[in-house]
């Protein structure tokens, strides 16, 4: 990591650059808080704020910002959502077509279309292009870049909370930092232990080391410091100090309805949807254990229910951290016609929509065919867009709403994936009235408007929650996780839709073929300048 090394430091310096709009912050140079100032309470929620947002999730955390490619939450999530045939992509940059084509389409006719791109498969393709030579055009270095700079942010402020002087009640506000940091810290490990092979467990400021160890020991490191938030959480949450602090920490803009600042113990039912999430989709379904089931089960009910606030972000009109125009995958999928905008929306998705779901008639229109390149995949010619804002259904979710200050941004969990995580733990351990009832609740949340699922069929239930994944959790960056833990990418996907690349036939029951590599490599961008050391786990998956 030392090429992240220096790029963290340097993008801390711009870490404050949210607070301007925080005028209740009296700070000496607000824009540019540094561990030097935060030695002073308001420093150091500055440069807690900042850090974190910017260094891991804006454009100004990825050293090769490819205005295409976006940042994270509609970059690197958008790989994931590509990967998850959520959406599709004909640009080229890092290529985004390659990381959505399948190795093989078949179609009803049987006709056989491979994979346009040389090298085929996408896992061949990936290994050809890490390199550090490619650098931004690795896909993967992004995801991997600006979480190591999100982690080295947090490590620069657990460095300084306990040198800072603080009014009222110190211990409490300092846990309330501490929380924020190790928080952050657990989402950072949990997403590199869920895509990469191996990673660096890194928990001191501005340095780092050369022994690389298993995703599983990442995904170990990501739960203690998810302890750690909820330890912090519990021991003071329901403290006023740490409350205001806590209010500090979260942008004003982002502090309404799902934003909303969560007590302690709200926050912990955050972290338990997090743990629940590690075991989940990290884990295949032909390998989770009755164990693994049930501990899911106890995260889950203990996790975020309807009311509870998620961390969730929003726009404003200047942008400060996320802009209006293309804040999400969602919102860079829509469109006046089926070519929408850098993301094309998958004929998958539309087709897992049951008939009369108010969410696919609220969010999407459907248009003539839109036929992309036949260079540049297989799969992605499609019929539909979002629809900005949606259609004005009453009570029916919006999946895009590019008015500033409208969008809402899952930053973290949600209850609507908390709950499909209990109906899945509900199935697998046979109370499928249960499982039910949780999809059922998911979709009044929605405001879906189809008859509840009143089946006993185990196999009707998995396929209604299979579908619901798909539909609820929507362009939130889950479906590659769900996909590979299903076995869709090794098994591929029968009875499927897709439109044939010259836009004459379209076929119902396709079999798409999709040959995804299930973890990534370590990014030679990494090892180029970190060589890993003796005892290192091995880097690169075997598949």
């Amino acid at each position: 990591m030392k090429n992240i090394k220096i790029t963290a430091l340097s993008f801390l310096l711009l870490g404050g650059t949210v607070m301007s709009c925080k005028d209740q912050l009296d700070i000496q140079n607000p824009n540019q808080p540094t561990p030097a100032t935060a030695s002073s309470e308001a420093g150091i929620v500055a440069l807690a704020q900042g850090s974190v947002y910017k260094n891991g999730f804006t454009s100004a955390g990825n050293k090769y910002y490819d205005g295409v490619v976006g940042a994270f939450y509609n970059g690197v999530v958008g790989i994931h959502e590509l990967m998850g045939d959520i959406v599709t992509a004909e640009a080229a940059n890092t290529y985004m077509n390659n990381l959505s084509a399948p190795d093989m389409v078949i179609l009803d006719n049987g006709a056989q279309v491979p994979n346009p791109n040389n090298p085929a498969q996408q896992k061949v393709l990936l290994r050809s292009v890490n390199s550090n030579a490619q650098q931004g055009q690795n896909p993967g270095f992004h995801e991997w870049a600006m979480m190591y700079q999100l982690n080295n942010a947090c490590n620069t402020i657990l460095e300084a909370v306990d040198k800072t002087t603080f009014t009222g009640d110190a211990a409490a506000k300092k846990n309330a930092i501490k929380a924020w940091a190790y928080f952050w810290k657990g989402i950072a490990y949990s997403r590199i232990g869920s895509l990469y092979y191996a990673g660096l467990i890194v928990n001191t400021a501005s340095v780092t080391n050369n022994t690389y160890v298993s995703k599983e020991k990442i995904i170990d490191e990501a739960n203690s410091n998810f302890d750690k938030a909820a330890a912090a959480a519990t021991a003071s949450g329901s403290n006023a100090d740490f409350q205001s602090v806590l209010t500090g920490l979260i942008p004003d803009f982002f502090q309404n309805d799902k934003g909303a600042v969560p007590s302690g113990a709200q926050w912990v039912k955050n972290i338990n949807t997090l743990k629940a999430r590690n075991i989940l989709v990290n884990n295949t379904t032909a390998t989770m254990t009755a164990a693994q089931w049930g501990q899911i089960l106890t995260l889950a009910n203990a996790g975020v229910g309807a009311s509870d606030p998620v961390f969730a972000g929003t726009t404003n009109a200047n942008g400060d951290i996320f802009s209006p125009s293309n804040y999400n995958v969602a919102a860079r999928a829509v469109g006046s016609n089926a070519s929408g905008n850098t993301y094309k929306i998958s004929e998958r998705l539309i087709q897992d929509f049951n008939a009369g779901d108010q969410r696919l008639a609220n969010n999407f229109k459907q248009y003539p065919i839109w036929i992309g390149n036949a260079d540049r995949g297989n799969a992605f010619n499609t019929r539909w867009a979002i629809v900005d804002k949606g259609a004005g259904l009453a009570g029916v979710m919006v999946y895009s709403n590019r008015t500033a200050g409208a969008g809402v941004l899952y930053l973290a969990s949600s209850y609507e994936e908390n709950e499909l995580m209990k109906a899945e733990a509900k199935l697998w351990t046979g109370d499928v009235a249960g499982a039910a009832a949780s999809i059922n609740a998911v979709r009044a949340y929605q405001g879906a408007g189809i008859a509840a699922i009143t089946s006993t069929d185990a196999a009707t239930v998995k396929e209604e929650l299979r579908k619901e994944r798909r539909v609820a959790l929507a362009f939130r960056g889950l479906s590659f996780y769900d996909a590979r833990r299903w076995g869709v990418l090794e098994n591929g996907r029968t009875g499927a839709v897709v439109i044939s690349k010259d836009g004459s036939s379209i076929s119902k029951n396709a079999t798409i073929k999709y040959s995804y590599l299930d973890y990534w490599d370590v990014p030679d961008n990494e090892l180029a300048n970190n060589p890993a050391g003796a005892g290192s786990a091995p880097l690169k998956n075997p598949k």
